[in-house]
Order: C-alpha cells, then sequence, then structure tokens
C-alpha cells in the first residue's frame, strides 16, 4: 500500500524514533503502520536487537500528534520503557510508509513478551462456524498466545521460535504479511491446514482415533485424570466437583492435602462458586491470567478435597483456546482442577515422551499437541491484599517483564534461594526476574534451574561477569553462584528481601524493614524470620526482633508443628512443660516418649538451634490450639490458623494477649511470655480456636506496631517495607497496612515482585549490583 507524496516544504521534518520494551511480537509494528497511514505519514519502521527504530517524514505538528498517539494508543500487550525522539538530516525522502525486514545488533537489547492470554478477537474466531478457524485450538494474534515459552533467541521473529517447523498456508501467509491484518508478522500464527494439532493417548501412551477434545471432556466427566500439554507446560486435570476423581489424583500424585488450582468457563461461572471482587475478576480476565486467590462460597458444589480445611481457593479462566474449547464441549465439567503436570518437588513436564515417562500412573489419558515449549513457564499466582494485586508466584503472563532499575547497577546474575527460587539477570538497568522455578532441593529442579538461566542469558545475549547470591552456604543457588563466577557477592537473606521492594518501588531509604518469614540465614549463622531492620540499599541493621524459640530437631520441627509447641511451652514453664497436667489436649496424641524425649532435647540444647523464625511461631501457636500438629505441605500450619482467624471478627478477640517488648542491649525483643499465657488460659476455658487464632494476629500486629513506633522516635524513620513469605497471610499483612498508616507510617510492600522467597533474586541484584558501580 502506497501513500500520499507529501510535499516538500519548510514545515516538514524528519525524525528518528527509537522505542524500547516490549514492542516486539506484540503488533507495534502494525501498529505504526496504521497509525502513519492515518497520518498521511511516509517512512518507515523496522525491528531491531534494541526495539523498534520508526523514521518518519512529516509536517511538524502531524509529527508531533504521532509521538503522542504511539504512547497512548499502543497495542494492550506492549510496555514501552523508552523512547528517544531525534531530528535527522539524512533520511531518505519517499512517498510511502514500510516495513522493513528485522535487523540484529551486536548486543540486542529488546525485552521478551510474556506468554498472553487469548484475546476477545480469536476467541470469537474458534466460535464461530463461519470462521476457518472454527475449534482450532491454537489460534493466535499478535495481541495474545505463545511468546516466552516458544522463544529460543531475539529478535523474535518465527524462525527464532518453535514454530519455525510449521510453514504457514498461503492464507496464513498472508494474513503474515499484510500490515493491516491483526496477524502480520504473529509468528506463532497458524491454522487448522498449516499448524500444530492434537492427539489423544491412553495412559500407555498409544494414540487413539476420534475427536480429541470430545473424548477429553468424556473421560473427565466419567472421574478419569487426564494429562493436558498447555501453554508452558502440562497440567494434570480431573473434574473438581466430583470428589471421587479429586481424591484419586491426590493420591496418585502423593499430595494429601495442599490445595489444589481450579478452572471454570467464564466469569458467570466462577461467580457460582467463588466470591469475586470487582478488583478480582479485573485480575482474572486481564491479559495475564493468574490464578487468583478468592474465598470460596458456603455450598458451593466443589469438592472438599481441592482445599481440605481452607475457604480460599486458587482459581483461574481460560487461557488458551485449547482451554476455551475444551470446557465448552457438551458434557463437560463446569469446574476442573488444575494442577501442575508433575511428580512431587519436580518441574512440571513439557516434552511429549517426557510426559508420557513421567506421568504415567498419574494420569488415565494424555491430550498431547506437537507445538514445542522451549521454556517451562508455570501459572503465576496473585492474591489481592490490601486494595492492590500482590503476585505470590510470578511466572505466566509476568515473566520475563523486567523491573527498571532507577539506580545505577551493574550486569549481574542473581541467583535467588532455595524455595520459591528464581533467578535475576540485569542487563542494562534492566532487572530480568525469571519465571518460578520452584525448591531447588533436587537435581530435576537444578537442572531445570541451570538451563533457565542458560536460556535466558542466550535470548537476552547477557552473560554478566558477576553474581550474587544467598548468605547461607549450602543452598544448591549458592554453591552454583560461585562455582560459576568469580565475582560473588553473598547478600543477607532478608536484606535480600528489603531490596526487593526498595528496587521495585524505587525506594532511596533508609527505611524501617519488617520482615516476617520461615528462615534466613543471620550474620552471626543463626536462623532469623522475625525481624526489624534500619535499611537502604548499601547496609541494614538489625533494631529488634520476635524472642527467639528453640527448634528442636532443627529442620524437622517445620515439619512437625507440635515440636514448636512444645518448644514455645518450654519457653514459658521450663521443665514443668512436660507434666501430663500441663500439656495442652490438642498435644495428647503425641505420644508420652516422644514429649520426654524431646523435653531431654530442650533442657540439654541438644540439636535445638535458636530461631527468630515468624513461621515457626505460627507453627507452635496453630498447633497448641490443635489445627496441625504434623504438617503436609508448606505454610498449612499458618494457613489453617489464618483461616480460623478469618471466621471471627475482633470484638471478642482484641487486646485478649498483650504484647511485651523490651530492649536487650541495642535491640527491641518482642516477648512471647504473654502470648503463650493467655492461650493456655483460653485452652483451659475451652475458648474457641477461632476467637483464639484471631486473637494472636491482632496481638502480632499490636506488638510489631508498638516495636516501629519506638524506632520511629529513635531513628526518625516514618517508611516502613513489609516482606516475607509471612506476609502473604491477609488478616496479618492487611491489619498490619491499616495500624500502620493510622500510627503515620508510610507502607511499601511487594505488587509485581512477591513478598515470599520468589522475589529474593531481584533484592540480590539491586544490593549485589550496586558495590560494583
Amino acid at each position: 500500500m502506497t501513500l500520499a507524496v507529501l510535499p516538500v516544504s519548510i514545515t516538514t521534518a524528519t525524525l528518528r524514533i527509537n522505542v524500547r520494551g516490549i514492542v516486539q511480537g506484540v503488533g507495534f509494528r502494525p501498529f505504526v503502520y496504521r497509525l502513519a497511514h492515518q497520518l498521511a505519514l511516509s517512512g518507515t519502521v523496522i525491528n531491531d536487537g534494541d526495539g523498534v527504530e520508526i523514521d518518519l517524514i512529516g509536517p511538524e505538528s502531524v509529527l508531533q500528534d504521532f509521538i503522542r498517539r504511539l504512547r497512548v494508543d499502543a497495542p494492550p500487550a506492549a510496555r514501552i520503557t523508552g523512547l528517544d525522539v531525534h531530528p535527522r538530516a539524512d533520511v531518505p525522502i519517499i512517498d510511502t510508509f514500510r516495513i522493513l525486514p528485522s535487523r540484529s545488533s551486536l548486543r540486542p537489547s529488546t525485552q521478551i513478551a510474556p506468554d498472553m492470554a487469548i484475546c476477545v478477537d480469536c476467541r470469537a474466531e474458534i466460535t464461530d462456524p463461519a470462521d476457518r478457524r472454527y475449534r482450532y485450538p491454537f489460534t493466535n494474534c499478535t495481541n495474545c498466545g505463545p511468546r516466552f515459552s516458544i522463544v529460543e533467541r531475539i529478535p523474535y521473529d518465527r524462525p527464532n521460535t518453535s514454530m519455525r517447523v510449521f510453514a504457514m498456508c498461503r492464507s496464513c501467509s498472508r494474513e503474515y504479511h499484510d500490515p493491516l491484518d491483526r496477524r502480520f508478522h504473529a509468528q506463532p500464527n497458524a491454522c487448522p491446514v498449516c499448524g500444530p494439532q492434537l492427539s489423544w493417548h491412553d495412559s500407555e501412551g498409544t494414540s487413539l482415533a476420534g475427536d480429541c477434545l470430545q473424548q477429553c471432556a468424556q473421560a473427565l466427566a466419567k472421574g478419569r485424570v487426564v494429562a493436558i500439554k498447555g501453554l508452558g507446560g502440562f497440567h494434570l486435570a480431573a473434574d473438581g466437583c466430583n470428589e471421587p476423581a479429586v481424591r484419586s489424583l491426590r493420591e496418585r500424585k502423593h499430595r494429601p492435602a495442599k490445595p489444589l488450582a481450579i478452572m471454570v468457563r467464564d466469569l458467570q461461572t466462577a461467580s457460582r462458586f467463588c466470591r469475586i471482587s470487582k478488583v478480582e475478576a479485573q485480575l482474572l480476565q486481564s491479559p495475564e491470567h493468574p490464578i487468583v486467590l478468592v474465598d470460596r462460597l458456603p455450598e458451593c458444589p466443589l469438592a472438599a478435597s481441592v482445599a481440605p480445611g481452607l475457604e480460599v481457593i486458587g482459581l483461574m479462566l481460560p487461557y488458551t483456546p485449547l482451554h476455551h474449547l475444551l470446557l465448552s464441549e457438551p458434557g463437560a465439567p463446569e469446574v476442573l482442577v488444575m494442577t501442575s503436570g508433575n511428580r512431587g518437588g519436580e518441574p512440571i513436564c513439557t516434552d511429549n515422551d517426557e510426559a508420557l515417562r513421567r506421568l504415567r500412573g498419574l494420569a488415565d489419558f494424555f491430550l498431547l499437541h506437537n507445538r514445542a515449549i522451549v521454556t517451562r513457564v508455570d501459572d503465576s499466582v496473585a492474591r489481592v491484599m490490601d486494595g492492590r494485586v500482590r503476585l505470590l508466584r510470578r511466572a505466566r503472563g509476568y515473566a520475563p517483564v523486567p523491573i527498571l532499575l532507577q539506580q545505577p547497577t551493574e550486569d549481574i546474575l542473581a541467583c535467588g534461594g532455595e524455595m520459591k527460587n528464581s533467578f535475576c539477570i540485569v542487563r542494562g538497568q534492566e532487572a530480568y526476574l525469571s519465571q518460578h522455578i520452584g525448591e531447588l532441593v533436587n537435581t530435576e529442579t537444578f537442572d531445570f534451574y541451570r538451563e533457565s538461566i542458560d536460556h535466558l542469558q542466550a535470548v537476552l545475549e547477557s552473560v554478566p561477569e558477576r553474581a550474587a547470591c544467598d548468605l547461607h552456604p549450602d543452598y544448591l543457588s549458592t554453591r552454583y553462584a560461585r562455582g560459576r563466577i568469580r565475582q560473588c557477592r553473598p547478600v543477607q537473606h532478608h536484606h535480600a528481601h528489603l531490596g526487593a521492594v526498595l528496587a521495585e518501588h524505587q525506594l532511596a531509604g533508609p527505611v524501617l524493614g519488617l520482615v516476617l518469614d520461615g528462615t534466613g540465614y543471620g550474620t552471626d549463622g543463626s536462623i532469623f524470620g522475625g525481624e526489624i531492620y534500619r535499611a537502604d540499599r548499601h547496609h541494614f541493621t538489625r533494631l529488634g526482633h520476635l524472642a527467639t524459640l528453640d527448634l528442636p530437631g532443627g529442620d524437622r520441627a517445620a515439619l512437625e508443628p507440635w515440636r514448636m509447641a512444645l518448644s514455645l511451652l518450654y519457653s514459658h514453664l521450663g521443665a514443668e512443660a512436660f507434666q501430663p497436667e500441663n500439656l495442652p489436649p490438642s498435644l495428647a496424641s503425641i505420644g508420652s516418649a516422644k514429649i520426654q524425649l524431646l523435653g531431654q532435647m530442650l533442657a540439654k540444647k541438644v540439636n535445638c538451634p535458636p530461631t527468630s523464625s515468624c513461621g515457626r511461631l505460627f507453627d507452635g501457636v496453630s498447633a497448641l490450639v490443635g489445627l496441625c500438629l504434623v504438617s503436609q505441605y508448606e505454610g498449612q500450619a499458618a494457613m489453617l490458623l489464618e483461616q480460623q482467624a478469618r471466621l471471627t471478627g475482633d470484638q471478642s478477640a482484641i487486646g485478649r494477649y498483650l504484647p511485651n517488648i523490651s530492649p536487650h542491649g541495642e535491640q527491641l525483643v518482642i516477648s512471647s511470655s504473654g502470648l503463650v499465657a493467655g492461650l493456655l488460659a483460653d485452652i483451659a476455658d475451652n475458648v474457641p480456636v477461632a476467637v483464639m487464632a484471631r486473637a494472636f494476629h491482632l496481638w502480632l500486629v499490636e506488638a510489631l506496631v508498638q516495636s516501629l513506633g519506638q524506632l520511629r522516635d529513635s531513628t526518625g524513620l516514618a517508611q516502613v517495607v513489609l516482606a516475607g513469605g509471612c506476609m502473604q497471610n491477609t488478616v496479618l499483612f492487611e491489619r498490619l497496612c491499616h495500624s500502620l498508616r493510622a500510627h503515620g507510617f508510610t507502607v511499601h510492600a511487594g505488587e509485581l515482585v512477591p513478598m515470599n522467597d520468589g522475589g529474593l533474586a531481584l533484592g540480590q541484584a539491586y544490593i549485589g549490583g550496586v558495590s560494583c558501580v
């Protein structure tokens, strides 16, 4: 298509515009083409290694309008992070606007788009019998579909993705080369004639004939477990309203109690199962389509085994054409459990042969396809807390969108922690926080970790010469960093937590930092976890903490909360704690021999390291009130305690347990003695568990707010940063935020970066990079 010839006059100008950010693979060049056409401008647009370069010729006033609309009207999936405009005298005078072939650069700096949920237009096509893509499960365009999960390197062009093996048919090629088509240069573009295809297999991998989606829906409706290959990996699916089916999935996966995510057809269906706020509804339907934690409605027909003992459910809506088509099949279950396709602790499967091997015995059938997944990407998890969306797991839809760093930071590889691991690569002031990796405790996950680092470095064409890691010497991530890169800086666990929030919110500090989590390797080698710091990017000083408790059995205490209950009793009563008359009924099932042995360990300090961990305090209280003696998954004791706290209001709980804060040297210490005394009295009086759970949360908030108030008086600091895995507790987090603001504090916490260990690597990078400048 050609444009009208522009008369060259004194009002005509020539400009070069360089656009940086997520501007490749999101329909940005067609958008530029259409905008230039509308404004009768001539010139060129090209993808290069740094983003998009635009040369323009036209009247100055029109050029200014173009620049304004470039930002305002950009495609929904685009994210512009930089826009440089320079007058150019050497732009050739042409009478058309052209899209030029992509070119590479020596060191690309363009960003990679994340995978995006199916858009409205594509959804309409797959449900329209007259459309050539009717019921095609791999429909996509420049506004949606796979990106990060299929890219091998940049520029983001089809030959650099796993779609290169699918030659486009004439119709798809026509769309791909038409600048006015929404599939112009949509790299995964395909149709039933030329694109990826589904296949249906039994538990042994034998291919079965018939309509794949129809057979899958029928199998699920009959209570079978199906392994479904999706966008960034496999799911194991079952009917979410079929109790035997969900129990069977749990038994096969050896996952007895950890909550399972569900997927429903649409928001209307979701509203019959869950209570959904306006913000949560917007999040569920956003291009990212994360799993959103919402409240289950009473008496809804969801299987009890989906989330035993909890009213909070992980809910998501279909984000691929395949999901939409499957849930729309006649007779398909209206709710699907969709849990990660792996065995416990392993990475999700991505390859067909791998899935048939590793998931054998877990799935009755396999729904496969032949589009290769280059990079594993799990589902993201989010929760609306204190009125804001906060990621608990950053993965599909969000990774690898970079966090822009405002302070000078050298290129660096930050290797993260052990639990909920992610890593981070800083390239040119952009921090690329990886997708969720998982727990670095086995060979399979460690292999996935190393592969992911190598892949992201290859995609970014950036191999940093510096590294940062956790202070803990035994983490696999620490060993990896020290073994691979000579210039490696260890960053204390909680300093990294605070650094992640400082980086995300562009805070210079110093701030008062409150970190509540399970385990943080302290500067003295002890186990921190309930701490208040004075912190900035360069330094941190411990100003206060929860009183230390003994950790009987070391790491085993995190698996068996009854041990922490006895530790709490011992801290209050000493040796008398183990007399039968002083033991609460909740511990009766433990057995006297175990209790006496633990008592000897505590008395002699044998394998009982001290800890100030807030997570272990939650465990101890949960066991004392009888909620959880042995954890079946990480955080179970605390989650059950939070659930109980949500069942009652403040009226009967407020002021029930009084804080006890005292100075020890230069630090404030929050004693748990008054808490334990109050709990024992309430247990003896048969006070409802919900009241005790609520009172505990209020005690903890009051103690922390009082401590921060005293420290504000001595430091003059009124900005508070909240971080650590315990902040995922809505009752605790929201009460802290409200109370701190009521006392005149400004509060900051993670939003796009998880407050748990999934955000550690960003903090490590931000802190580790500063010493190199």
